[in-house]
Parts: structure tokens; C-alpha cells; sequence
């Protein structure tokens, strides 16, 4: 492992260089700033060789990209493709997306919003239910947003115009753009032809067996992923073989090395702190309504759940929702478009004689509590903070909470129970005690505002 032999007046500076490449995968010369390639470009070898040996991972580093090939142990929607006004991707952004980078493989040097937008057109006609019509607002807001997330990765570079007139009115407003084949290019490589799968979990790995596992993972790989790619790992969520690892103290402190993260270990699990805010994209406690409010209800759930004389009711983890996403995507699947020569065999089911676990462990249970009284909550927050929310929140309480449960979701503080309420993870505990103070409004204030005190640590998500 190289980190350990770089001279310590460098580590930082390798370590800063490691977040980055984990956090975006894709580094181009202006994504996500224009320090980041040369940093990594510094340390590429031993980045190169760190990855592979740590985590399986591969980094391909030309003069105008880095690109990170991991290898993805389960689906994750904490993780979607966000506007440049940080709102989410829906399906049809998305599918607008992947379009427009086939178009950019097929187009020059440079392209007019319009020309690529026609192109999607002809596009969406060869599939059931898409379609792009320049006519409709919300379709040509939708193109934009797609287009603005490869122009924010450098794909595209705006040369003249713009694309809020096309927007606005596609009679008047154009934009032109040059185009970044490396980086487009860089994008999207999947690690095998969609033609050639019967399930989106060939996808999870480079190379997949027929439990759907990456082949080349070890446990410890599988943990090490696991510790940089989701805000807790939990030892109940983990396979059998991989619990045992997770305790091993060289294994965490790997991690710890590599990134400079520092680890929280529990009994339930273990949790990369980030304090450089370089490798989370959830910054947690942070500024804005919904992690203010987040904390706060944080904290109320934390003095319920430690109140020993009304002790809350307890319940196991509900089936994984991804399970029915996936056989929801695999039935999706257009049968007359794969290549079955090289398409992949559906998954077989264990034989009935296969060894079977003779005591498995009892499932963990985790505190309860039903979403009326969370509503409650944060209608109580809200009347005692209101003031100082955004004031689109404080005009929808229901649409608040249910964005600060999301997040708290996200983070891996709580899980949802569908229509009923949620259950309370461990990792929430660390941010109990949480102190909200509210400025008075002094003479020459004009407004009054409010600052929420908590740990300023940030878990990695």
C-alpha cells in the first residue's frame, strides 16, 4: 500500500487526492474544479495501485480525465443525478441523458442545443412511452437539465448563446456548444453490453457470477467498499463472512490511511467521519431548512428513544425495497433487443441440498415510531422555529417532514416502514443532545435568523 510509504508532509496532500477520485469517480479539467485533475494526474500510479489492491477499483487517468471504475456490491438510490439547482432526476431526465450522450458519440466538434435536441427527438421515437417535443415547456426544461449536467462535468462547453432562451423559446434562443469527445466518452462504459444482460445486477460488477456477487471481491474488499461508499456500515447488513472482517482493526485503519477519514466504531458498526466535507455529498449537521429541521427532530427521536420509563416498541428491518426494484427493472427488460448468444443466464437458484446456516442469528430489532407522531414533531418545531425555515417550508409541514425523513434515510439514521412509520438506527444516537439557539433580533438586524449548535463532523454518504 502506498500511503504508508509517502513522506508525511505529503500524505495530506495524497489523502485529498484519494477523497476526490472516490466522491465523483469522473475528474475533468473543470469537474468539480479545475485543481482536482492536476492533483490526482500528481499521484496517479500510486492512486492507480492503491484502488486496485484496497478496493478492486480501476483508474484510468488521461491529460484531460480521471476515471474511476468501481465495483458496485448492490444498487443504491441514495446516489441520483441531481440539476444544477439540485433537484433530483426523474425518468424522463434520465432517459434524455443517456440519448444525448449517444447522440454526442456520433456528433463533431460542435453542436447547437437545437441539433442535439432534434437528434434525442428521433431518438425517443424508437421508444414506447418517451418522447421529446420542443413545443412543450416541460420537455425543453427537462433537455436543459439533462444538457446541464454534462456541461457542469465539462462534456460540454457553452461557446455562444444560451440555453435558458432556448428554453424559454426555442423560436429565438439558441446555444451553441463545443464538444469534449474524452470526456463524453469517460461518461458512459459500462462494463458489459446491455444487449448482452437479463438483469440490471450485471451491472453491479466488472465481472459477475451466478449469485449476482462480483467475482473479484474479497470480503475484505466488499467491507473497504462498503466503509467509503455508504454513510454506515452496519454489521447486521453485512453477509456472514463479511461481519468478522468488519471488526478487524487493519482493515478500518486501511481505510483510514487512505482517505484520512477517521472512524467511529460501534457495537452495530463502524462509520467514516468526514471532517473535510471532500467525500460526502450529504454534509451533515449542515446550513438550510431541511438539515436544521433534520437535527432538531434528531434530537426530539433521541430523548424518546432514551426515555427508560416509556419504552418504545421494537421491530426487525423490513425487506429490502431495492429487491423489488430490481425485479421490477429486470421484467422491464426488452427480451427482443438482447443478443442471446452472449446475453447472460438468468440466475439459478440454490440447489435443495446446498449447506444451510444451522442456527442463523436472531435478527436485530430497532425502536419504532409511527409517522403521526413524527408529523407532530416537526408541526411542533416549526411552531416553536418557524420563523427562521425557508418560507416554502413553513407552508407545507407535510412536504417538510417527509424531505427530513428522506435525508435522515439517506444518511442511514433511520428506516422507512412503508405507511406505518420508521425505525430507528443506531447511528443516530451520535447526534443527540443537540443545542438550538435563536437570535433575538437586535436593533439593526432586519431579519432574524437562527443557528443550530451540533457535531460538525460529517458521516461519509
Amino acid at each position: 500500500m502506498h500511503a504508508r510509504r509517502i513522506d508525511s508532509l505529503a500524505l495530506d496532500n495524497y489523502q485529498r487526492a484519494a477523497r476526490v477520485i472516490l466522491a465523483n469517480h469522473l475528474v475533468t479539467r473543470t469537474y468539480p474544479d479545475r485543481i482536482a485533475l492536476p492533483l490526482i494526474r500528481r499521484w496517479a500510479t500510486e492512486l492507480r495501485e492503491d484502488l486496485a489492491e484496497l478496493f478492486g477499483y480501476r483508474l484510468e487517468v488521461t491529460e484531460t480525465t480521471a476515471r474511476l471504475f468501481p465495483i458496485i456490491d448492490q444498487l443504491d438510490p441514495g446516489k441520483p443525478a441531481r440539476t444544477v439547482n439540485d433537484r433530483l432526476f426523474d425518468r424522463r431526465r434520465y432517459a434524455y441523458l443517456s440519448l444525448a450522450l449517444a447522440a454526442l458519440g456520433r456528433a463533431g466538434d460542435q453542436i447547437t442545443l437545437s441539433e442535439l435536441a432534434d437528434q434525442v427527438a428521433a431518438y425517443t421515437g424508437r421508444i414506447d412511452g418517451l418522447d421529446l417535443a420542443p413545443d412543450r415547456a416541460a420537455d425543453r426544461d427537462a433537455f436543459v437539465d439533462a444538457v446541464g449536467w454534462l456541461a457542469a462535468r465539462g462534456a460540454l462547453t457553452l461557446a455562444d448563446g444560451d440555453a435558458g432562451g432556448w428554453a424559454s423559446d426555442p423560436s429565438v434562443g439558441e446555444a451553441l456548444y463545443d464538444i469534449d469527445r474524452p470526456v463524453v466518452f469517460a461518461i458512459f462504459r459500462p462494463p458489459r453490453a446491455l444487449q448482452h444482460l437479463h438483469s440490471v445486477t450485471g451491472l453491479l460488477g466488472e465481472e459477475a457470477n451466478p449469485t449476482g456477487q462480483p467475482a473479484s471481491g474479497d470480503a475484505a474488499r466488499r467491507v473497504r467498499r462498503g466503509l467509503v461508499e455508504r454513510p454506515v456500515v452496519y454489521t447486521e447488513d453485512l453477509a456472514p463472512e463479511d461481519r468478522a472482517v468488519l471488526t478487524q482493526e487493519r482493515i478500518v485503519s486501511e481505510v483510514e490511511l487512505f482517505t484520512g477519514l477517521r472512524a467511529e466504531r460501534r457495537a452495530e458498526g463502524v462509520a467514516l467521519i468526514d471532517v473535510s466535507g471532500r467525500l460526502s455529498d450529504v454534509r451533515f449537521p449542515g446550513t438550510g431548512t431541511l438539515a436544521q429541521v433534520a437535527l432538531l427532530l434528531v434530537g426530539e427521536i433521541a430523548d424518546l428513544v432514551l426515555d427508560i420509563d416509556n419504552p418504545l416498541p421494537r421491530r426487525v428491518v423490513p425487506p429490502d425495497p431495492i429487491d423489488t426494484v430490481i425485479t421490477r427493472l429486470d421484467a422491464a427488460v426488452p427480451e427482443s433487443t438482447l443478443f442471446a448468444p452472449l446475453a447472460e443466464l438468468p440466475f439459478t437458484e440454490p440447489e435443495d441440498d446446498a449447506e444451510q446456516p444451522e442456527d442463523p442469528p436472531e435478527p436485530a430489532t430497532y425502536p419504532f415510531l409511527d409517522y403521526t407522531w413524527l408529523g407532530e414533531t416537526v408541526q411542533a418545531l416549526t411552531d416553536r422555529y418557524g420563523v427562521t425555515f425557508a418560507a416554502q417550508w413553513q407552508a407545507d409541514v407535510p412536504a417538510l417532514t417527509g424531505e427530513v425523513l428522506a435525508l435522515l434515510e439517506r444518511l442511514r439514521l433511520i428506516r422507512s416502514v412503508p405507511e406505518q412509520g420508521v425505525l430507528v438506527l443506531p447511528a443516530l444516537a451520535r447526534y443527540r443532545g443537540a443545542v438550538v439557539t435563536v437570535r433575538t433580533r437586535q436593533a439593526e438586524e432586519l431579519f432574524v435568523t437562527a443557528r443550530t449548535q451540533g457535531p460538525q463532523e460529517t458521516a461519509n454518504g
